[in-house]
Parts: structure tokens; sequence; C-alpha cells
């Protein structure tokens, strides 16, 4: 009898041992005269049990993790090919709570599927939205998008709709498809589980894209720190043009679409995506002023639609069940669901999918399961590094663009880091500046020499020098930052800063005020 074995490669995985545990199952396979294929696919996104070994059983998976290779002897001697009993066995993947409670529309092949194979990815629904798409006009799919009420995920939550509708009606020889997956916020990774574990989602949600848009050629433009996500991204590219998925005539239906990678430059402001375009074009990674607007003036000049991952992988279900189901999932404007990054002092970190409403306290205590130290949880930081820092007072803010906003706050790319009673807030919104002087892309003055000021100033306020007036300066710095900058980059900056500020003043006020002279 054949047994097949599920190993994780994704790269969280793969930091953890995953291929030396594969070479040990085939090795202690070979031995035991069994016989035994492993497939290697991405993760389900509960990381703190990685490596986490999958077998299929006549009753389905039985999982086990997390399995170093000195566990692998014992594993085979408890029959863990049949679904064994031993100390890790899970049981039915499905059914661990933390996977169990979560509401998987876009993540529901990660960890399941082989993530080069097409054939696989079908196997498992993939391409019926696509198939959809195709017997609909232009003007029906972006009906769709724009029905769901999808909002960009990459952060600012524009209705994707609307630029996919702008692109759409814009006249043009050429028009472009690109993906923002440049995830370069703290605490963040679901891109890179995506593009690891499911890349033909992301794929075909780029060819939904194109076909609605008259798009015939597009990129996906990947962090640089991602090696993994690049290959396995090039990998399905060139296995979906052999399987006719992308290329010319794709399933048969007389559209083009012609896909590449790029490796990004390394830069956190290539994030945004005027400066992503012109880091694409080979140019260095420098926002550009809007209008022009990228939907009609963006790559090479060409109109071009711009959408994250978690943008791009959300189309294929709402193209596959209609823009009503998609949109039953959620609360107010925004609809859906979010992928959430749980990361920082927590004791079970991952990835979640929840539709938009659950609270900051529930995916802490709920999947979390509190902080990894035992300490109380005293700050969260939401968004990433340009999102505000909650005290527990906020912590029942629901994850809603609106109700995150009204507190001064943002959802972002969905990062969630957690840290205990020990932090030092004031240290917090030192990093904030200095994150930004160090990333700011240089073209804007609030940004670029704002940030630098805002180190020197915190620098004053964590010694103690007069810090009244230097935390009045920083408040200043700050509103000149949000009103003068150019872009997210320096216009967010302020936000984790005065959150800090505001929800924890008694970090900012310890050493008390030095004399004047002290400077």
């Amino acid at each position: 009898m054949s047994i097949t074995v599920f190993v994780p490669q994704d790269a969280v995985a793969l930091g953890l041992g995953a291929n030396r545990v594969a070479r040990a199952i085939l090795s202690g396979a070979e031995a035991r005269g069994l016989d035994l294929r492993i497939v290697r696919t991405g993760t389900r996104g509960m990381l703190w049990l990685e490596p986490m070994v999958e077998v299929a059983t006549p009753e389905g998976r039985i999982a086990y993790g997390p399995v170093t290779p000195a566990d692998v002897e014992s594993l085979l001697d408890a029959n863990f090919a049949e679904g064994g009993e031993h100390r890790l066995r899970l049981g039915d993947p499905e059914k661990i709570p933390f996977l169990a409670r979560q509401h998987r529309l876009t993540f529901h092949r990660c960890g399941v599927v082989d993530p080069l194979s097409v054939e696989d990815y079908r196997a498992h629904g993939g391409y019926r939205g696509l198939e959809a798409a195709l017997k609909l006009d232009a003007e029906g799919i972006v009906g769709e998008v724009r029905d769901s009420g999808l909002r960009g995920r990459g952060g600012a939550g524009f209705p994707a709709g609307i630029k996919w509708n702008t692109v759409m009606l814009a006249k043009a020889d050429q028009k472009y498809v690109v993906c923002n997956a440049d995830e370069g916020d703290s605490g963040t990774f679901a891109d890179r589980i995506m593009m690891e574990g499911d890349p033909f989602n992301l794929i075909e949600g780029m060819t939904i894209a194109a076909v609605a848009t008259g798009a015939t050629r597009g990129y996906i433009y990947c962090r640089s720190e991602y090696p993994q996500a690049f290959k396995t991204l090039r990998d399905a590219i060139a296995n979906g043009v052999k399987a006719g998925v992308l290329g010319d005539n794709i399933l048969n239906s007389g559209k083009s679409f012609h896909l590449e990678v790029r490796l990004g430059a390394g830069a956190y402001i290539c994030g945004e995506e005027t400066s992503l375009l012109e880091s694409l074009e080979g140019k260095r990674g420098i926002v550009r002023a809007k209008p022009p607007i990228p939907a009609l003036k963006g790559f090479l000049g060409k109109p071009t639609l711009v959408n994250n991952v978690m943008t791009f992988t959300a189309v294929p279900y709402i193209l596959e069940h209609g823009a009503k189901a998609y949109a039953e999932y959620g609360m107010g404007r925004s609809l859906g669901t979010l992928p959430i990054q749980l990361a920082g002092n927590i004791r079970q970190g991952g990835l979640i999918e929840y539709a938009f409403g659950i609270t900051i306290r529930q995916v802490i205590e709920e999947f979390g399961g509190g902080t990894a130290s035992g300490r109380p949880v005293r700050a969260v930081q939401v968004g990433g590094p340009l999102g505000a820092y909650f005290p527990d007072e906020l912590l029942d803010t629901p994850l809603d663009y609106e109700a995150m906003a009204a507190q001064k706050g943002l959802v972002g790319h969905g990062g969630i880091v957690v840290f205990d009673d020990t932090v030092d807030m004031a240290r917090q919104a030192r990093f904030a500046f200095e994150f930004c002087a160090t990333e700011s892309c240089g073209k804007c003055t609030p940004c670029r020499v704002g940030a630098t000021r805002g180190v020197e100033t915190m620098d004053k306020v964590i010694s103690g020098i007069r810090t009244e007036a230097n935390l009045k300066l920083v408040e200043d710095l700050c509103e000149i930052m949000t009103d003068g900058s150019l872009c997210a980059m320096g216009g967010l900056t302020p936000m984790p800063v005065m959150s800090a500020i505001t929800n924890f003043p008694e970090d900012f006020r310890r050493a008390g005020d030095w004399p004047v002279a002290a400077e």
C-alpha cells in the first residue's frame, strides 16, 4: 500500500528543520521497506506546531507536530503512516480549534495542495472562479468585485471595484496588472504563506483581473527577503503556461495573459504603489506625486491595476460563489474576511482568516492563547510599523476599517503584534521615528527630516531632558509629517508615536525634567 505524507516547505517550517524531517522520513521508510512518497505543501498557518507533518489515511488526513528529525523513528514505530497514536498526534488538522473556528475562504487550500501542481489546484476547486469570469463580460466581472464589497487588503482599504472599473474604462494600447507582494510590515506574513502554499490562487486572481480590465501582461513584485516564495511563484507560472492557464489562449478562451515575477529592491517604501512602479521600471524606488493615478498612468505610463496579494486572492472565491456569498461575511462597510497575522509575545502565533468584526482581544485570547511569557498584555500594535499601539481598554475594538479609524488606528495588512508589561513604550515611539528615517525614500522634507528630528527629540525625552517641552515638539513634528508628507510612510509614522504618548503617558515622564543646561 502506498503511503502519502505531507511535509510543509513554508519558510517557517524550513527554518525549523522541515527538510531534515522529510529526509528522515524517507530514510526510515526505506529501511522498513515502506512504499512512501512525500508531497511538499505550504503551511496551514499554525506556526507554533511547525513542522507539522500530515499523513493520508482512509479516514482523512492525520497531523503530527511539531516534528523534529529525532521524532521520526518513534513515529514510524507507532505506525504514524496509518494514523497511529503518538505523543505528537494532533488528529484531523481541520478539527484543531485554532483552525476549526476560522472562516477560510481564501486560505482553504494552503497546507493542503502541492503548490506547484495545476492538477492538484484544480482538484481542490481551483480555476472555477476564472471559468465563471470567462462567461461574463468585463462589466460583469467588475460588478461582482464591486458588489462583494472587497476593499484593498494592503492597508488603505480602497474599494477594489472602483479601481478595477477605472482601469477597465481607460483607453490604451497596453494595460498591466501588477501585484504588490512587497510584504514589509512587521508581524505580517499572509502574503508569504499564500505565495509559498497556494500560488495559483494569486495567479488565478490576477488572471481574472486581466480579463476584466483588458490587460495582457502582469507582474508580481515579490519582497526580496522571500526567496522561497519567489522560486515557488516562478515555477508555478512556468507550470501554468504549460497547463494552458497562462500565456496565450488561456483555457481556450481566446484571451492572453503573460505573467512574470520580479524580485523587489529590499526597500520598505516599495510597498507604496508608485514607488513600486518606479522600482519595477528599473529606477530607484521613490514615491510619485499623484495625480496622475496608476490606474490611468502607471507602469511605463500605461493604465495599471495595482493590488496586493490578499486582494487578488480573494477574487476567485467571489467569482465562483458570487458577490453576495462573500458580502455575507463581515460588518458595516468592511465585508468579507480578513487574513489576520498574530505575532510578537504570543503563545500561538500564526495566520487566522476571519470575518471582519472580530475584536483584537478575541484574536489574542481565543486564538493566540495569551502571551508567551505568561505576563499580562500591555500593548498591541495593529497594522504594521505605522499602526497604533492599543492599551487593554481598547482591545475590544472590532477589526473593521471604520471602527479602527474611530480609535485613531488602522487595520493595515492585518498584522497584530503583542507586547507584555515589560515593554517600554517610549522606546517603541522612538523606534517608529527611527524606522521612518531609515526607510524613507527621501523625496519629501516632512518625512525625510521630520523622522530624523523625531529620533533626536525622543532621545531627549527618554533621557529626561526638558520632557514636557520636547513632547510638545514631538507633537508639532507629528502634525507636520501627517499634513505635509507625500505618502503614508511619513503621513502615518505619527500614528504609533502619538498613540504611545497618549495611551502610555507614564513611560514618557519617568525620569522627570532635567535643567536646560543638561542639553
